[in-house]
């Protein structure tokens, strides 16, 4: 039995199944944890929804901006980007049963010492505090008006977290710490621009895991969404998105012994391959 982080999918379903061939799952004794961004700007993410869905209890999986993206594409909110390839997804028979599935994944999941989110953690959260808030967002997606959250869910105003923050403006925050955030200032002022190398800081900002005094330091953050930064494993941290989509290497790590396994995108999947 073991349990394999994997980095982001984005609709690589090919180059997810030859992970998965290389390190001999079993979703009879295997669990597959995924950092977000199933889907979007690769050719297959019907299947991989699909997919992952069939799982059952066999994956557990919290949501990335791609998929909260497509979740406001369905109900006809924002703007669509002219790289989304989702329309598999929208014009699926089974769209609103896939779509009803991802709306109930949580936005952050802790487990055996190990905190799993798309972005990342503010400074000023504790793991605790950090789930705590997530809730508060799952909530929101399950209730009755969970259309009107949609609604108001996009957004990069206000930049910073507030404990007095209510409403849409404080769960806004948390979404886009969780799914969005690369760079921080030391007081947890996010930067939701810049998404290159880490040489590529904005002025005054930081990665947000090496602000002084973190209070999530001491438990394993397990992160995706920020494929520049590629495979990055400290001993508190493991970012596993290593730019599959753009032809790098898709990660999984297994997390009882941080064993690293990866394989290439494979060349249809590359983002723009069928340009």
């Amino acid at each position: 039995m073991a349990t394999y982080a994997i980095g982001d999918i984005q609709g690589c379903f090919g180059t997810l199944c030859c992970l998965l061939e290389k390190i001999a799952f079993d979703p009879a004794k295997d669990r597959l944890w995924f950092v977000g961004d199933l889907v979007n700007r690769g050719p297959r993410s019907l299947e991989t929804l699909r997919f992952v869905r069939g799982l059952g209890a066999a994956a557990v999986v919290v949501l990335g901006n791609h998929d909260l993206a497509l979740l406001m594409t369905a109900e006809g909110f924002g703007k669509r980007g002219k790289d989304d390839t989702v329309e598999d997804v929208l014009n699926a028979p089974d769209r609103d049963v896939l779509l009803d599935w991802l709306r109930h994944q949580p936005l952050c999941h802790v487990e055996y010492g190990f905190c799993m989110v798309h972005a990342g953690l503010l400074p000023a959260w504790s793991v605790a505090q950090a789930r705590g808030l997530a809730r508060e967002v799952e909530v929101a997606l399950l209730a009755d008006d969970w259309r009107v959250f949609l609604a108001n869910m996009w957004g990069s105003e206000p930049a910073a977290w507030d404990d007095a923050l209510v409403g849409w403006a404080r769960l806004r925050v948390i979404v886009n710490a969780m799914t969005r955030m690369r760079f921080c200032t030391p007081d947890g002022v996010m930067d939701f621009h810049a998404k290159g190398e880490l040489v590529d800081a904005p002025p005054g900002y930081v990665p947000w895991f090496e602000v002084p005094g973190r209070h999530s330091v001491d438990t394993v953050l397990v992160t995706g969404h920020w494929s520049a930064l590629g495979l990055k494993m400290t001993p508190n941290l493991l970012a596993i998105d290593s730019g599959c989509l753009w032809g790098g290497l898709l990660t999984a790590v297994r997390l009882e012994d941080r064993s690293v396994f990866q394989v290439p995108c494979l060349p249809e999947e590359v983002a723009g391959a069928a340009v």
